[in-house]
């Protein structure tokens, strides 16, 4: 098991969802997430619908994270990020936060 993992994400929270600013309720961003996941899918570019997506400030850097080790991200955004093989996409993912598609990327 590695240390650390090198990760981007595309982040949709909703209205309640931790230190959200989103005025989007969680019904609308489940679907919108579904909805981007459906693009990823069908061969959609991960970065550009991160920057265009987002709503992590690392939008603007395509959703990337960079290097983070275990203990530093809440527990279902870890478990999934370190349960990627590099180059994989996860499906999406439940935070506090919101919702999460995360791609390792190292």
């Amino acid at each position: 098991m590695p240390n650390s993992v090198r990760a981007s994400h595309i982040l949709l929270m909703y209205k309640g969802s931790m230190r959200s600013s989103a005025s989007r309720s969680k019904e609308q961003a489940q679907q919108q997430i579904q909805q981007l996941a459906g693009q990823l899918a069908g061969g959609g570019d991960f970065a550009s619908l991160a920057r265009e997506h987002s709503d992590c400030p690392s939008s603007a850097k395509g959703g990337d994270l960079g290097s983070f080790g275990r203990g530093q991200m809440v527990g279902p955004f870890e478990d999934a990020a370190f349960g990627l093989e590099v180059g994989q996409t996860s499906g999406v993912v439940e935070t506090p936060f919101g919702y999460h598609i995360i791609q390792r990327t190292g």
